[in-house]
């Protein structure tokens, strides 16, 4: 059993709140900075939202602390969660203040979500303590976080971030090596490649491709990752597809212009309310609560992380 905490958290947006979620549902003392005077006013009724929806005691909202005030924020906290926007320059700087303000002994993590922690950490002298949590989206109900160990996080940061992650429910995976997008988003966005590139192509529209891959291998990749389903089938059947497959695949260096035309075009998805198709606010909202739906139930089914099947 992990004693209670002292946890900071420094950015109180979706990830910051929904973070600060769990780390008070399990009962640790949070507190949140936020220097966006609208954010940082809803902090508290988006975290009590979320425990609603997710049938939990909308009253531990009420025990996270929220302020304005950095220093205050982290001057005695024991474990750090920096959840900035994901620019390399603003976290470099949030972690130098960090490193100032907080105990000598204090734990500092970092979500983001592809940028590697040593560049981060380049020139701070306590680096051995600084190491990389990537939560995913929602954060109450998605399993995983990935700890990224650098070159200079010490092994002791790393045992004692992932005993705490799994003592609030979480299934870390410590990944060993500090490359940019870590383990998941590197497959993530490689699948993401791809199905822009094939939409950009004309192979298939944007609801076609979505709909493929939700009535196919998504149905199966909770309980069959990739390479158990290559062993699954055979690594002869799958060095032969790959023969024909591989050279086919989308092999750009960088963003598709397809893309980045989007993004010219002011259509950015939910914010605006197109992207690759068009979205009512009913379908959004719609979406969301289907998601939370589907990943609760997951949830409920799901053998607690570390149990045995």
């Amino acid at each position: 059993m992990i004693r209670p905490r002292s946890i900071a958290i420094v950015g109180g947006g979706l990830m910051g709140a929904g973070i600060a979620q769990v780390f008070a549902v399990a009962g640790h003392s949070v507190t949140v900075f936020e220097p966006a005077e609208a954010i940082r006013a809803t902090v508290r009724s988006r975290v009590s939202e979320t425990l609603s929806l997710y049938g939990l005691d909308e009253s531990v909202a009420e025990t996270v602390a929220v302020t304005g005030n950095f220093a205050l924020a982290v001057e005695r906290a024991d474990y750090v969660t920096e959840a900035a926007p994901e620019k390399l320059e603003l976290k470099q700087k949030i972690f130098a203040d960090l490193v100032a303000a907080c105990p000598a002994t204090s734990i500092l993590a970092s979500n983001t979500s592809v940028i590697p922690i040593h560049r981060i950490a380049v020139g701070l002298p306590t680096a051995e303590r600084i190491v990389g949590t990537h939560w995913w989206n929602p954060p109450g109900l998605i399993p995983l976080v990935e700890v990224i160990q650098s070159q200079q996080t010490s092994d002791a940061t790393i045992q004692a971030t992932m005993e705490l992650l799994a003592s609030v429910g979480k299934a870390p995976a410590h990944v060993t090596k500090d490359v940019p997008g870590f383990v998941a988003n590197r497959l993530q966005h490689a699948l993401w490649r791809e199905a822009i590139a094939m939409v950009a192509a004309g192979v298939c529209d944007a609801a076609t491709l979505d709909a493929c891959v939700k009535n196919s291998f998504g149905l199966r990749l909770a309980v069959l990752g990739p390479l158990e389903n290559a062993d699954l089938v055979g690594l002869d059947l799958t060095l032969d597809v790959h023969r024909t497959i591989i050279p086919e695949l989308d092999r750009s260096d960088g963003p598709n212009p397809y893309l980045e035309a989007q993004v010219a075009a002011g259509r950015l998805g939910f914010k605006s309310g197109e992207g690759f198709r068009a979205w009512t606010d009913d379908e959004m909202k719609a979406l969301r609560r289907k998601l939370a739906a589907h990943l609760l139930a997951q949830r409920m089914a799901a053998p607690r992380p570390g149990s045995r099947t």
